[in-house]
């Protein structure tokens, strides 16, 4: 339990260049590093409440001597399960932490996937989101949505980093997300026979105007070119957001969320 962490039996660590903090350092700032060691980093009351809860697999938990009341009682959660946890001094959490005002509490989760429903419905596919604030806000709309799945194309932006896991607000431990080549994902969309409707600018049908309630996966572009050839030979059909304003284009995340959410409209008025 954290009561048992005294300075005596539990030294606290005062050095940026102890071995753990150099460790989660790592991940914080490679793909690679995240990849070889199969984990990745949460940060602050919310997010390590939210893998508790899951009941994610954690291999380290760092905080500090001032985490509030809320904060020591998710740590004691975490304890509880036989996580390792070490109290660090600020400045050793704030080098630690990819954020500049760290919450006292941060977390090192193994990764794994979500398994995927026996039936998919609706299926969203972001394709080369680069932008790691975008991917994170779109795989939040998807679980607000309830998407039951979300394939990650390759060129999309690692869906481990830490400003992915930040914006995402706890989808990951909620919501099925599966990085899978172009291959994989034809396959999966076959066998669930979904319709693919591609988000394409002033391209096939205005959104309201398309039926969006049958089996079905919406996909949406990166942030500079759109959607790729793979992802538009894919499609069966084509939607556009009209936009009577003096703009090109529509943030991704808000276009994603524009259509996610048409497709949860229309369905409540099917199921009236």
């Amino acid at each position: 339990m954290v009561e048992n962490h005294s300075p005596v039996d539990y030294p606290v660590i005062t050095s940026t260049q102890n071995s753990k903090v150099k460790w989660i350092r790592s991940l914080q700032s490679s793909s690679k590093a995240r990849r070889k060691a199969g984990a990745f980093v949460v940060e602050g009351v919310r997010l390590a409440q939210e893998a508790l809860q899951a009941g994610w697999e954690a291999q380290l938990a760092l905080f500090t001597g001032g985490l509030n009341e809320q904060g020591r009682a998710i740590l004691d959660g975490f304890t509880a399960r036989g996580v390792p946890s070490e109290e660090v001094s600020e400045h050793v959490m704030l080098a630690a932490s990819d954020t500049k005002t760290p919450q006292g509490i941060l977390v090192v989760l193994s990764q794994h996937d979500l398994d995927l429903p026996a039936e998919l419905d609706f299926v969203f596919i972001p394709d080369s989101v680069r932008d790691p604030g975008n991917l994170g806000t779109m795989l939040r709309t998807a679980a607000a949505a309830g998407v039951g799945a979300v394939f990650l194309p390759p060129a999309t932006v690692d869906l481990y980093s830490p400003k992915v896991v930040r914006a995402a607000m706890g989808a990951h431990f909620r919501l099925p997300v599966k990085p899978l080549t172009w291959q994989a994902i034809e396959a999966h969309l076959r066998s669930q026979r979904l319709q693919v409707y591609l988000a394409a600018a002033r391209a096939g049908s205005p959104y309201t105007e398309s039926d969006l309630r049958g089996p079905l996966a919406i996909v949406t572009g990166g942030e500079a070119q759109g959607a790729g050839e793979q992802a538009r030979r894919l499609a069966t059909g084509m939607v556009h957001i009209p936009m009577p304003g003096q703009v090109e284009s529509l943030n991704a995340a808000v276009a994603a969320a524009v259509l996610l959410f048409e497709v949860v409209r229309q369905r409540s008025i099917k199921s009236r």
